[in-house]
């Protein structure tokens, strides 16, 4: 590996890097010193390291990490009460295997409660209180449309995969938020890529109950559950991704139901906020 050209090839892409890390000499010698020190596979993670302190960004304020994560924490205050609530019904669940599975879940969820709750306070600020919950979607009626989520197995299975989907989204919406938050970004991922498998593991539930109508991904908003999803999935239409038709991209002959399954939206904190209101009584 020529650094010599490798640097150059940087600067020329981007002539201020330097100014933001340190200058050129400096950052050659650093490399030059150490070259012989570091294995070959191990030689671009510590570029990337180098160049994390030019490229990472400004860690956010406080005060914006605090809104993020109390967000996040109503999150999982409504999918850990959801799958406790559940547990709870009897006859529910109907196989012991999706019970088992559901208390596994449940029990993430706690996790990621307990980890926020301590992540606020690290930083000084408060927890956001738990609120008390309709699951039928009523807004504290208890008589929504999904009034029978915990005596219908269906109803819960396509609930779950509602709130799964919306907190994927809803993480990766706030990814860009806490760039440079370091270790809360990386754990944001983390809860992020959990919520994913979560989301896999009930459509496969939902497959196993109701083969005829399950997909494992969203076709142009379709999300297969009910249509009272269908505000869940809005954005799932898009078919530009960083200015790209990805629409018969390349030559590639890929049609608007393909290509909208093959990208994943990321959902803003005020358009969260709008999809759990009618699940949150007060």
């Amino acid at each position: 590996m020529n650094l010599f050209n490798l640097f150059s090839e940087i600067e020329t892409r981007d002539p201020e890097v330097f100014e933001e890390i340190s200058n050129r000499r400096d950052a050659l010698k650093q490399f030059t010193s150490s070259a012989g020190k570091i294995a070959l596979t191990a030689l671009p993670f510590a570029i990337g390291s180098l160049f994390e302190k030019a490229y990472g960004g400004p860690p956010p304020a406080t005060s914006v990490v605090l809104t993020v994560l109390n967000f996040a924490l109503t999150l999982e205050y409504l999918e850990q009460g959801f799958y406790y609530e559940g547990l709870q019904s009897k006859s529910l669940i109907p196989d012991t295997a999706d019970y088992d599975t559901f208390i596994t879940i449940r029990t993430h969820e706690k996790e990621h409660v307990a980890f926020l709750q301590s992540a606020i306070k690290s930083l000084g600020g408060t927890p956001v209180a738990l609120p008390t919950f309709d699951y039928t979607g009523g807004s504290g009626s208890g008589n929504g449309p999904f009034a029978d989520v915990f005596t219908n197995y269906e109803t819960f299975l396509d609930l779950a995969q509602a709130f799964e989907d919306t907190g994927v989204r809803a993480y990766k919406g706030q990814a860009a938020t806490l760039v440079g938050g370091g270790a809360l970004l990386t754990a944001a991922l983390d809860i992020h890529s959990v919520e994913a498998r979560h989301a896999s593991a009930v459509r496969q539930l939902r497959y196993t109950l109701s083969y005829s109508t399950t997909k494992p991904w969203i076709t142009l908003g379709d999300s297969g559950i009910s249509s009272a999803f269908n505000s869940n999935y809005g954005g799932e239409q898009n078919l530009i991704q960083a200015g790209i038709n990805i629409v018969d991209i390349n030559g590639f002959n890929i049609n608007e139901d393909a290509a909208s399954e093959a990208f994943d939206e990321p959902l803003s904190i005020t358009r969260v906020q709008n999809l759990v209101k009618p699940f949150i009584a007060s």
